[in-house]
Formats: C-alpha cells, structure tokens, sequence
C-alpha cells in the first residue's frame, strides 16, 4: 500500500474511532463521559498528525490509541470497566472495535514504513 494512502486509511480509522466517542459521549457524564471526550479530541489530533508529520511518532500514537482504546472495550465487555459491562451487540461497538484494529495495524505498518524510509535515506 502506498505511503499516502495508509496514512489515509489510518487517519480514517482515527477520525471513525473518535467519531463514535464523540457520539457516545454525547449525554455521558461523570468521568467516563470525560475519557468519551478526551479519547474523540486525540483521535482527532493523532489523525491530524498522521496525515501532516512523516515521522514514526505518528504511527506509534495511533498504535498506542487503538492498543488502548480497544483494550478499554475489551474490558467493558469482559469484565466491566469503570462501571460499565457493555455486550458487543450494537454498530458503534462494532465499528469501533473494528476501527480501532485498524490503528493498530495501520500504526504498525506506518512504523515499519518510515523505518524503512529513514534507512533507505528517502
């Protein structure tokens, strides 16, 4: 896959993960609600960034957000997280999750490809 269209495929899965908080987010208080909101503002951010900053941070960012993003749900749905024990059986919970795994392996494949790219010297 080429260079551009990874990070656009990435900065997508970013953009629908924090689309789907926001919306969740939307009439969700205390601090889960917060976490909804926080986690929509830095999808946002790291999309941004993958998009403009031809570096490896970015992929790690968005590595890091679907590791953590999705493991979070992973939680809710097993064992429950922070007071919620959700059932994997609505589209945003499906659509997240497969966002999310979309950072992670778009994160590991940008990684991969600027690493390549600094030791080839382009």
């Amino acid at each position: 896959m080429g260079g551009w269209l990874l990070r656009i495929v990435v900065a997508a899965a970013l953009l629908g993960s924090a689309g789907i908080h926001l919306w969740l987010w939307n009439g969700t208080a205390g601090t889960l609600g917060a976490l909804f909101l926080l986690n929509a503002i830095g999808g946002l951010v790291i999309a941004i960034a993958v998009l403009a900053w031809r570096h490896w941070l970015p992929g790690l960012a968005a590595f890091g957000f679907g590791v953590l993003t999705l493991g979070a749900y992973t939680l809710s749905a097993t064992v429950g997280f922070m007071g919620v024990h959700d059932g994997f059986n609505s589209q945003p919970e499906y659509w997240g999750v497969i966002t999310e795994a979309v950072c992670i392996i778009g994160g590991i494949a940008l990684i991969v490809m600027n690493r390549k790219r600094a030791t080839v010297g382009v």
